[in-house]
């Protein structure tokens, strides 16, 4: 029969041989178990793990929406903040799928995919989930401008490019921007709410050390620094900036015990600093400290973006990120416990979004840079992190161990999956999955927040998407202003 199958016009030998000589096998892995529905009384019984098999003959039928309503759940469900639309089913366009929210947040989270695959326009669908719901604030740094105002991207035909509005054109009651650039923010059409300045006297060595490879620095800096820091405590940075000349750096060297050339070194590198408008040696006293007011508004349930515009080098990324984060986690420990003290006050989860997170993450710095304290310890502070990234392989292990919920696109490396992967049941099943996606507009979601992995068509974001999120905003606020001010 291989070697010569049924001919075209062969119908009946065709008929006869398929199903018997001529078959094909599929596996099936059972995910979940529900109760049945011939006993009413059970059936709102959550989805649990499979601990058995189906009986012999048991009936197969293919799934229909009230059957993933029952499995994801559904937006109206709950307090009507639990569930957001993601996507549908892969194969069951129209039908929803839902993400339970505040599972999402309880652990860190990903997106990944390679470049080209949309994984911003997936970041910015949980995005708008999190804001609507107001399930948990979130902290975006963004690095290159792409979640606060509109973005441009090319029409689905290829003939032009269209403009998408962003967070903070969809919430812009709930949505704050602060930049580093605003005259380049400005010239681009963009509002920005808060410019940055960032003073000497805010950094600490630990913001600084860090950046090792990034400013090249010698084996000999954190001592150095720490030296500073023990002479001039808050003043270190600036004291060091602000000496010129050999005579002087000389006569500080001598005063902190740290050798001339090893000092020198170090101001050398960390002036790169001072080329920046954002920067500025002077003190801060007196001075408004656009940290706490970054840090009120989060507490006041407002997201905020923090634009980098034209200083979007890797080393302003990470210092700027490391004094931030610092900040919210000296804060959220402080918090949390006032919390677990009196039982009042609860934090509201804090998520952090973060792009080109191998940089930050990767095995030889994510226990050096605060985002890997974070990801590893601080979601017991409800505070977690949004990581997205083209390249999983790079973030060390124990980082992606801690990640609970993952949205993968298309990923091509093997390394990439495999990492991608890590600690997942049926990861060689999975590992197929992944290899059938394509590159748009598709992924498979796993994990925390979802009771199975399952390949998804994401939700388009288009003028429907736009118009639901500006509704539910108006309805939200229509209700805020009623608890505040009272109905007529």
């Amino acid at each position: 029969m291989l070697l010569y199958p049924p001919g075209p016009g062969d119908h009946l030998l065709r008929l006869v041989m398929e199903g018997t000589a001529a078959y094909a096998k599929v596996q099936l892995h059972p995910m979940l178990m529900m109760e049945n529905l011939e006993h009413p009384e059970l059936v709102s019984a959550e989805p649990r793990a499979v601990k058995t098999v189906p009986a012999h003959f048991s009936e197969v039928s293919h799934a229909d929406e009230d059957d993933v309503v029952r499995i994801f759940g559904h937006e109206s469900h709950g307090d009507g903040h639990t569930f957001f639309r993601i996507g549908s089913p892969l194969g069951m366009e129209g039908i929803p799928l839902c993400l339970n929210l505040y599972r999402f947040v309880e652990r860190s989270s990903a997106v990944f995919g390679k470049t080209g695959t949309g994984k911003t326009f997936l970041a910015r669908l949980l995005l708008c989930g999190l804001i609507r719901s107001g399930v948990a604030v979130n902290l975006i740094f963004d690095m290159h401008s792409e979640y606060g105002d509109s973005v441009t991207q090319e029409v689905a035909d290829g003939q032009g490019r269209s403009s998408l509005p962003g967070l903070k054109d969809l919430f812009p009651a709930k949505v704050m921007t602060f930049s580093l650039d605003p005259q380049g923010a400005r010239e681009r059409g963009s509002r920005v709410d808060q410019a940055v300045t960032l003073y000497a006297d805010q950094i600490l060595p630990r913001d600084v050390l860090p950046l090792r490879e990034t400013l090249n620095l010698t084996s000999t800096a954190e001592e150095v620094c720490y030296a500073l820091y023990k002479a001039f405590r808050k003043r270190w940075l600036e004291k060091l900036l602000d000496t010129e000349g050999s005579g002087k750096l000389k006569e500080l060297s001598e005063r902190i015990g740290a050798h001339e050339s090893a000092l020198g070194a170090l101001q050398r590198k960390l002036r790169q600093l001072t080329r920046y408008r954002f920067f500025s040696t002077a003190p801060s006293l007196g001075k408004i400290d656009v940290l706490d007011q970054l840090m009120e508004a989060l507490d006041g349930g407002r997201s905020v973006i923090f634009e980098f515009g034209a200083c979007n080098t890797l080393q302003v990324y990470l210092l700027v990120a490391n004094v931030i984060t610092r900040r919210i986690r000296d804060q959220y420990e402080k918090k949390t416990n006032e919390f677990r003290r009196t039982d009042r006050n609860k934090p509201r989860p804090l998520v952090i979004t973060i792009e080109e997170a191998h940089k930050f993450l990767s095995k030889g710095t994510a226990r050096e840079t605060p985002f890997g304290k974070i990801a590893r310890e601080m979601r017991k502070y409800f505070v977690t992190l949004l990581v997205v990234d083209q390249r999983p392989s790079a973030i060390d292990e124990e980082v992606l161990s801690q990640i609970g919920t993952k949205l993968v696109a298309q990923l091509s490396d093997d390394k990439d999956i495999t990492a991608v992967l890590v600690g997942e049941k049926s990861s060689g099943d999975l590992r197929n999955i992944l290899a059938t996606i394509d590159a748009k507009q598709q992924a498979l979601l796993l994990g925390h927040a979802t009771p199975m992995p399952m390949v998804i068509r994401s939700r388009t974001y288009d003028q429907a998407f736009f118009d639901a999120m500006r509704e539910d905003q108006a309805k939200v606020t229509s209700e805020d202003m009623a608890l505040v001010f009272g109905s007529i």
